[in-house]
């Protein structure tokens, strides 16, 4: 955590959510020979670039979506545990598609997963999934005075919006201050999230709206950090690393005490 500010505040915690496309890379090299064939082969140089990059960011918690945990894609390297053993982390990790979904059992796809990993005291962590969409899993990782939920939403605008009053319900039993953050995929715009922000009290970190996809030049808002209204964001950025399709989000906030 970062040093006490205030005494009516607890220590400032910097949360760094990246999507980090199976450390893939980009650019035209990743759609030879064949459009997305890149997804088949991951690139130890890119996943050094991001693991000393968010070394560099000193985060206190780290979300990762679209992890390798081990197959023959990263060369059984489980990238959540590379970076994690890197920042001397703790780390939990799981595949993002439903514990009886087909995906499972295909090699590769079963080892592509999201991943907590955490530098601060961890009470617990709990797996959910959705009822609805290919892509199920939301983890909660529970501190000592606030809950995050990462996520990553369905392509698809309809399971989206199952998924977000999914969400909803989940925020709504949560006794401590919240933090639901990932990759949204709000192809259609922020206004997707409208609804879910106005009825679970949460507001984005992102105050400016500022775009996080692609990285190349980013034009879609679709990573998200959303947080209850007991956090206060000392600072937000969208730092300009192009080491995958996504660009990371860097937040800095505190938790009024006796929230």
């Amino acid at each position: 955590m970062r040093n006490t500010v205030a005494t009516d505040t607890i220590a400032a915690v910097r949360l760094l959510i990246y999507n980090i496309r199976y450390a893939t890379g980009v650019g035209p090299a990743f759609h030879l020979p064949l459009p997305g064939a890149g997804y088949l082969r991951s690139n130890p140089l890119v996943l050094r670039q991001i693991t000393e990059f968010i070394k560099q960011q000193e985060p206190d918690v780290v979300g990762l979506i679209e992890v390798d945990t081990g197959s023959i894609r990263s060369g059984m390297v489980n990238q959540a545990d590379v970076i994690a053993r890197s920042l001397g982390h703790y780390s939990t990790y799981e595949c993002k598609y439903g514990v009886t979904s087909f995906n499972q059992l295909v090699p590769i796809v079963r080892k592509q997963a999201n991943a907590f990993l955490a530098a601060p005291s961890v009470r617990g962590e709990r797996f959910h999934y959705f009822d609805t969409g290919i892509k199920r899993l939301i983890i909660e990782l529970e501190l000592d005075n606030v809950a995050i939920f990462l996520v990553h939403l369905s392509l698809k605008f309809r399971h989206r919006q199952y998924q977000l009053r999914y969400l909803h319900e989940l925020v709504s039993k949560t006794t401590k201050p919240v933090i639901v953050a990932g990759d949204f995929n709000t192809f259609w715009g922020e206004h997707e999230i409208y609804l879910f922000t106005r009825a679970s009290g949460l507001t984005s970190a992102n105050l400016k709206g500022l775009p996080s996809y692609p990285s190349r030049n980013p034009r879609k808002e679709l990573d998200f950090i959303l947080h209850s209204r007991e956090i206060h964001v000392d600072r937000f950025s969208i730092p300009d690393v192009r080491l995958s399709d996504h660009l990371p989000l860097v937040c800095d906030f505190t938790i009024q005490s006796g929230s």
